[in-house]
C-alpha cells in the first residue's frame, strides 16, 4: 500500500489525514507546530521532523499549508519537499497558491525530474473531514489517471484543468466569484431588510434559484455561524489578492470592490472570523 505524507495538518491537512488513515493507508506527518498533529498521531499517524523526512519516507506528497510563504518554506531547501521526495514519488499542492509561485514550483519540480500536480481543493472543513472534497487538479493527465484511485478516501470528484497550475488558475476564479456571491448576497439582504421584507423568507428562496452553492451556504451560514468555520475573512482575503495578481492589468471591478471589503473586514479585526462577516 502506498504511504502518504501530509505537510501541514490544519482544518484541511488534518481531515484529509484522518481520512487516509481511515483508510488503513501508512501515514506520516509534518506541521510547523507539534502539537498539531497530536490527534492523527492518536489514529495511527507518524510524525516526521521535517517536511524533508516526511516526504522522503512517503510515496505520495500532499502539501496543504496556508499561502505562499508558508508553502515556499516547506518546498525549498535543504529540508524541503523537494529535496527529499524519492525520485518516484508523487508530489502535490492543494493549497491555494498564486499563480506565480505555483508556476515556479511546478517547474523547481521538473528540473527535479519529480511527478508534480497542482490540486487545490474545495469543499471546506465539511468536505475535509468527511472524505467528500472536489479536488482541481493540473498536471500529467494520463499520470493523473493511474493517481486517482489514491483518492478515493478523500475526495468525491477530481476534476482535471490542464497542465500544471491550471487547478491553481481555476480555484482562484472559483473563490473570486464565491466572494462575490457572499459580498451580493449581503447587499441584497440589506436592501430587503430596508424595504421591510421578511428576511428568512427571502433569504431562503434566494438559496434555492441562480446563484448555485454558494448562496445557498452564505445564506445557512449567516443565520448559524459554523463553529469552527468553514473559511475565514483573513483567507478568502488572500485568495482574492492573488486572484487580483493573476488579473494584471485587466479591469476586474467587482473583484476589486469584494476585495475591499474584505480588506476592510480585515482592518476592523475581523480576519478570524467566518467569511460571510462583511454581510453582518
Amino acid at each position: 500500500m502506498k504511504k502518504i505524507a501530509i505537510i501541514g495538518t490544519g482544518i484541511m491537512g488534518a481531515g484529509i489525514a484522518a481520512n487516509f488513515l481511515r483508510a488503513h493507508y501508512p501515514v506520516v506527518v509534518w506541521n510547523r507546530t507539534q502539537e498539531a498533529t497530536a490527534s492523527l498521531v492518536e489514529q495511527g499517524a507518524v510524525t516526521a521532523g521535517s517536511p524533508r523526512e516526511a516526504a522522503a519516507e512517503a510515496d505520495i506528497v500532499f502539501e496543504v499549508t496556508a499561502n505562499d510563504e508558508s508553502s515556499r518554506s516547506v518546498w525549498m531547501g535543504e529540508d524541503g519537499i523537494i529535496a527529499g521526495a524519492k525520485s518516484d514519488a508523487i508530489l502535490i499542492t492543494c493549497a491555494t497558491l498564486s499563480v506565480s509561485w505555483i508556476t515556479e514550483l511546478s517547474t523547481l519540480c521538473a528540473e527535479a525530474q519529480k511527478t508534480f500536480f497542482d490540486m487545490p481543493m474545495t469543499g471546506g472543513r465539511i468536505g475535509a473531514e468527511s472524505g467528500q472534497l472536489i479536488l482541481l487538479a493540473g498536471g500529467d493527465e494520463e499520470k493523473l489517471k493511474t493517481l486517482q484511485p489514491y483518492l478515493e478516501p478523500i475526495s468525491q470528484k477530481v476534476i482535471y484543468f490542464g497542465p500544471a497550475g491550471s487547478g491553481a488558475k481555476f480555484k482562484l476564479l472559483l473563490n473570486m466569484l464565491q466572494g462575490i456571491h457572499i459580498a451580493g448576497l449581503g447587499e441584497v439582504l440589506r436592501l430587503a431588510k430596508a424595504n421591510g421584507m421578511n428576511i428568512q423568507a427571502v433569504g431562503d428562496a434566494l438559496a434555492e434559484r441562480p446563484g448555485g452553492t454558494t448562496t445557498n451556504l452564505a445564506w445557512r451560514d449567516y443565520q448559524h455561524i459554523p463553529d469552527p468555520i468553514n473559511f475565514s475573512v483573513k483567507w478568502i482575503a488572500k485568495d482574492l489578492g492573488y486572484a487580483k495578481q493573476m488579473a494584471g492589468g485587466m479591469a476586474t471591478p467587482l473583484l476589486e470592490d469584494v476585495l475591499a471589503q474584505y480588506q476592510a473586514a480585515l482592518d476592523a479585526g475581523l480576519e478570524n472570523e467566518d467569511w460571510t462577516a462583511i454581510n453582518r
